[in-house]
């Protein structure tokens, strides 16, 4: 899934991720969308944010 990046942040998703290309100053997430992976995730340690693109990969 490719999401696209916005101008402003995506409100109510919070990213402290800052080596993600959609990263924004101040914890904010600027992907229109995100998939958060796999189906059948039982706890926080088996969840993966497969929107995540590397800084400068785009």
């Amino acid at each position: 899934m490719r999401a696209n990046k916005m101008d402003q942040p995506n409100q109510g998703v919070k990213c402290v991720v800052n080596t993600c290309y959609y990263y924004m100053s101040g914890d904010h997430c600027s992907a229109d969308k995100i998939e958060v992976q796999p189906k059948n995730a039982s706890n926080t340690e088996e969840t993966d944010c497969a929107t995540f693109v590397p800084q400068g990969q785009y």
